[in-house]
């Protein structure tokens, strides 16, 4: 069983930036599919960023530019770290893994990933 907890949400002004943290623990996920998703209040659950399992990396076109998704194998730890926020990047931002993973394809679905963070708030103020 793999458990995955989000950190470094909370409240910014527009402009501003935030590292979110995806810590994993029972298993070493070196080899896995990990991607951020985010749900607004009201929208669908949307991929934010992916990483393949090779490092190759994918962003939603809304943040494309801004925000950078990146892996430290020897932590089991992926990170966000999302600059010059806008008010429609408020939501709630989950981390996720998928375990049959592939070098060289990011996946997309919700549906892909095997498991889920519980989620971590981010606010962006105008």
């Amino acid at each position: 069983q793999v458990q995955l907890v989000e950190s470094g949400g909370g409240l910014v002004q527009a402009g501003g930036s935030l590292r979110l943290s995806c810590a994993a623990s029972g298993r070493t996920f070196g080899s896995y599919s990990m991607g951020w998703f985010r749900q607004a209040p009201g929208k669908e659950r949307e991929l934010v960023a992916g990483i393949s399992s090779g490092g190759i990396t994918n962003y939603a076109d809304s943040v494309k530019g801004r925000f950078t998704i990146s892996r430290d194998r020897a932590k089991n730890t992926v990170y966000l770290q999302m600059n010059s926020l806008k008010p429609e990047d408020t939501a709630v931002y989950y981390c996720a893994v998928r375990v049959i993973s592939s070098a060289w394809t990011v996946f997309v679905r919700d549906s892909d990933y095997d498991y889920w963070g519980q989620g971590t708030q981010v606010t962006v103020s105008s």
